[in-house]
């Protein structure tokens, strides 16, 4: 059946070949010409094309039945042989539009093959000779520019060409859209394990030596009879967003799923619904490391092309905003498809055709602006684009490290013929240039939240707020069972984090990463205290001066979540308490640390919270926290703290 479906194709694209065939005045040649013609009619293509490869050997010079030829190879889907006669036969033949269309299929066979030189010679040829009504004229001009851009790119390469990860890894027939989680622990993939398999969602754990082990089963309650794939995973690992197809109630043919992650089990998927799925395809998503920004690739209507990137954000009533198109200069008339986000939020790789590139589907990079714009999109260059589609990328938050998926194609002989297959798709690593990294480097902190008293893990809220701009950069849960967390940090900010909950006081931790030789993951427990007479906790992004009391602009993020705690617990009285180190006279502490405990009850006065419920008090360089040896000691001792009266 299959036999008979590809040689009525082959006919079908036959009848359609404008190839223009001179008589030969030889009549041996023109008796195999015949021939050929007449096996053509017979549907007997490969006889045909033997016939002519005899007419080829005996009378080289003439150049239309390698043209002839080429049609034919094209049209049972020997590109390669098809590419080869092309190029024989326009070498033998007068420059002429009569064979303007052989031109823009010599032209389109080399870059699909990366044969550029070949490619642009044909494209430039073309445009020499074809009449303004061609077909896909624009196209072919469009093709020069990339045959110019590729051999451009070529001469001078961007890192080293990315290496297929090693057994475990690669055992499927097909695996491709890797992700990973913040802490580089966990790559999720698809998979199909063999070519007749569904997809699936597969997770490999990194061993400390950087090696994957073997893949398995992301879970049962993800992975059914249905197919599950393109997959993404948040910073933390607790949340999963991947793209199904025909499943019951669907609302389109293919829409997106979300999952959440409590302990070491994944609850039932749930479709994102009509504000991010629509009634077409809806595939391909990536998540912010909070799980809490979406972006995916959609064919539905109102794009600017065939395929669209579309992004929407996770609401505090926990519904997710209406999908809205990330527009110019991202999207494209052509295919613009796999985003992937990077941990640091800031800056977006995706494929496309829709730009200039080296053919077919490229990466390419743009970064968010200061206004919340992407800036235009870069082409990563060779080799991590080639004249083959490329399929997905993604890069680790420390930018040291990338994935993506390729595939390539092979020639094997069918039936006399070459028929162009794909081979197997494999994950891909690489060792990230510095012109493909994303503009900030991320790294993170994890661990546990507890209860200070009983010692158990608590589910909190866990944000994380840049203290220049008092903007709320992250948000995660901690697990109920295990109490984990993990938040990105980008480099060069300073942070507030804050977590919170029900009945505990807020806990407020500080991270400068503004100045720092090191920028290294760290591991950090956090202990709430209960909301009780007695309990207390220091306020730890509260800025002052040196022996000054002004509060700097840099505290209002601390100050604004203290008014909300204080909003929350409408019957909790407190004292904000100052102290010093030793460094000055006592007398000279204890007035500093006074000053600076009002001027925190001032603004929170002066912020509709009752002076009937503040209190404020200094302490100097009493209740040391530490010895006042070293800096590090001093700056643990320069404090403001919470009390609960």
């Amino acid at each position: 059946m299959m036999f008979l479906l590809w040689l009525a194709t082959a006919e079908a694209a036959w009848s359609q070949m404008p190839v223009k065939v001179q008589t030969p005045t030889n009549t041996k040649a023109r008796n195999l010409l015949e021939k050929a013609q007449q096996q053509t009619k017979e549907r007997d293509f490969i006889k045909a094309i033997e016939t002519l490869n005899q007419l080829n050997q005996k009378f080289p010079s003439f150049g239309e039945p390698y043209l002839l030829k080429g049609s034919l190879l094209k049209a049972i889907g020997d590109n390669r042989g098809a590419l080869a006669a092309y190029r024989d036969g326009l070498s033998k033949v007068p420059t002429d539009a009569v064979h303007a269309s052989e031109y823009q299929m010599l032209g389109d066979l080399a870059l699909s093959y990366g044969e550029y030189q070949t490619a642009m010679d044909a494209y430039k040829q073309l445009l020499k000779v074809a009449p303004k009504t061609q077909r896909n004229l624009a196209k072919s001009q469009r093709q020069l520019l990339t045959c110019e851009f590729a051999l451009e790119a070529m001469k001078h390469p961007v890192g080293e060409a990315p290496v297929p990860l090693p057994a475990p890894m690669n055992s499927f027939k097909f695996q491709y859209f890797p992700a990973l989680t913040a802490d580089n622990r966990f790559l999720l993939f698809t998979g199909r394990p063999a070519a007749s398999s569904g997809e699936d969602l597969f997770v490999s754990r990194q061993n400390k030596d950087g090696s994957f082990g073997a893949p398995v089963s992301i879970s049962p309650a993800i992975n059914t009879s249905y197919n599950e794939g393109a997959g993404s995973i948040s910073g933390d690992g607790k949340t999963l967003v991947f793209a199904s197809c025909d499943r019951p109630k669907a609302i389109g043919n293919c829409d997106l799923y979300i999952s959440r992650r409590t302990g070491n089990n994944w609850s039932k998927p749930v479709n994102l619904g009509t504000n991010v799925n629509s009634t077409e395809w809806d595939s391909q998503p990536t998540l912010s490391a909070d799980g809490r920004t979406l972006y995916f690739t959609s064919t539905r209507r109102g794009g600017q092309g065939q395929e669209d990137i579309y992004v929407t954000t996770l609401q505090p009533d926990g519904t997710w905003s209406a999908a809205q198109n990330l527009g110019t200069p991202v999207n494209t008339p052509g295919k613009d498809m796999a985003p992937f986000i990077h941990a640091s939020g800031t800056t977006l790789y995706y494929v496309t055709d829709g730009l200039v590139g080296m053919g077919g589907l490229d990466v390419f990079r743009c970064e968010k602006t200061a206004a919340g714009k992407w800036s235009e999109p870069r082409n990563l260059g060779y080799p991590l684009n080639t004249f083959e589609n490329e399929a997905s990328l993604f890069i680790t938050s420390d930018n040291q490290k990338g994935f993506c998926s390729r595939s390539r194609v092979s020639d094997e002989p069918l039936n006399g013929a070459r028929m162009t297959r794909e081979r197997p798709v494999e994950l891909f690593s690489f060792s990230v240039p510095a012109p493909v990294k994303a503009r900030e480097t991320s790294t993170y902190t994890q661990g546990r939240v507890f209860d200070a008293i009983t010692k158990k893990p608590l589910k909190a809220e866990v944000k994380l707020y840049d203290v220049e701009t008092d903007e709320l950069t992250q948000f995660v849960t901690s697990d109920p069972e295990y109490g984990d967390y993990t938040v990105v940090l980008n480099e060069g900010h300073h942070y507030a984090m804050y977590a919170a909950a029900d009945k505990y006081l807020l806990k407020s931790l500080s991270f400068d990463y503004t100045d720092q030789h090191t920028f290294d993951p760290l591991t950090l427990d956090i202990y709430l205290e209960p909301v009780r007479s007695g309990r207390s906790v220091v306020l730890n992004n509260l800025f002052f001066d040196t022996n000054k009391y002004d509060l700097k602009p840099q505290s209002r993020t601390e100050l604004n979540r203290l008014i909300e705690f204080l909003r929350q617990y409408r019957d909790v009285q407190i004292e904000v308490s100052g102290y010093t180190d030793n460094v000055g006279t006592p007398e000279a502490n204890l007035q500093l640390s006074e000053r600076r405990a009002q001027s925190v009850v001032a603004y929170l006065s002066s912020h509709g919270i009752s002076p009937n419920r503040l209190r404020s008090k200094g302490y100097g360089e009493g209740h040391a926290l530490a010895a006042n040896d070293t800096e590090g000691h001093r700056q643990l001792n320069r404090r403001i703290e919470l009390h609960i009266l």
